[in-house]
């Protein structure tokens, strides 16, 4: 895929093949075994971002009908098109016609099904139902909770899990080779570290650090990632504990600033590093408890910083 002559590392390094889809083998094993029999039910995927919800639908689709993949595959994101008349029409117009090939199905695939009214739900339900003998649903979703019981039922469920280190290794290593990288033994620490497990966001991350040397650092990641150094964040917190108020409002500041980070931001960040702080586990629950207030009251419309200097001040007064 190119734009601009720029190639988009997530689209040039997507798997094409059940083996090269890694951290899903449970999910890939039954996946693989409903290609084989050419013939499956329809599916939900359910799980995070950027574990390859999306490239193993590609993957089956492009294993059941080879060539004429494209033809028979209909990709839908229902987070742009929510409405019940994309059910109606687009969905429907497809599922009515036969498929191309030996196999005797099309695939439907909707992405971020999560993202659908429950009206275009309930209509998608009976479309589901009418058209089981042309047409195969894959829907995908971050959370199957909101996706309505009568649909979830005619699923079979196929849950994701965020990739394991190990598993990301293996992909940063070979982006590394492929693109004539060098990155620091610590700099995949920070990779891993800032994606959670989603190979997405560690492709772009990669790309974008590329972009500007292709030696990567873990600072330079840090600074491309919008994320604050783990090392800098403990130091806020350690000053919080020595009751040095000022410094540690002064540098959690300058730390915002320096990243350009949100309040969000920092308090998920600040929330990781509680835990691995020499204090008592009381005292660490009851700055939890103060992280999730502080989220809370961010969400209803609160000022940022006197929200933050509140967090860090009741820090204080915890470890007093």
């Amino acid at each position: 895929m190119e734009i601009n002559n720029f190639t988009i590392w997530t689209e040039k390094y997507r798997p094409k093949t059940f083996s090269e889809v890694k951290g899903q083998e449970e999910v890939v094993k039954r996946a693989k075994a409903f290609v084989e029999q050419q013939n499956m039910p329809h599916v939900l995927f359910a799980g995070p971002a950027g574990v390859g919800k999306t490239t193993l639908a590609l993957v089956i689709a492009k294993q059941l009908f080879k060539d004429t993949w494209k033809e028979n595959l209909l990709e839908l994101n229902a987070s742009d098109e929510r409405g019940i008349d994309v059910v109606r029409v687009k969905v429907k117009d497809f599922a009515r016609t036969r498929s191309i090939g030996n196999v005797p199905f099309k695939i439907i695939y909707l992405d971020e099904c999560d993202a659908l009214t429950k009206e275009a739900q309930q209509a998608l339900r009976r479309t589901m139902e009418n058209y089981t003998q042309t047409c195969r649903f894959i829907l995908s979703c971050n959370y199957s909770s909101k996706i309505i019981d009568p649909i979830q039922s005619r699923c079979t469920v196929f849950r994701f899990k965020p990739l394991k280190k190990e598993q990301m290794m293996v992909i940063i290593e070979k982006i590394m080779h492929a693109e004539n990288l060098k990155i620091d033994l610590d700099a995949k620490e920070a990779l891993y570290e800032v994606s959670e497990g989603d190979c997405r966001k560690v492709e772009n991350i990669m790309q974008s650090c590329a972009a500007l040397d292709k030696h990567i650092t873990s600072k330079l990641i840090y600074e491309i990632a919008s994320v604050a150094r783990p090392k800098e964040v403990k130091e806020i917190l350690q000053l919080t504990i020595k009751k040095d108020f000022l410094k540690a409002k002064d540098k959690l500041l300058k730390t915002i600033l320096e990243y350009g980070l949100s309040g969000f931001d920092i308090i998920k960040q600040i929330q990781k590093e509680i835990w691995s702080l020499e204090i008592d586990d009381q005292k660490k629950l009851e700055m939890m408890k103060e992280c999730g207030t502080a989220e809370f009251r961010l969400v209803e419309g609160s000022d940022e910083f006197i929200q933050l200097e509140a967090l860090i001040s009741t820090f204080a007064l915890i470890n007093k």
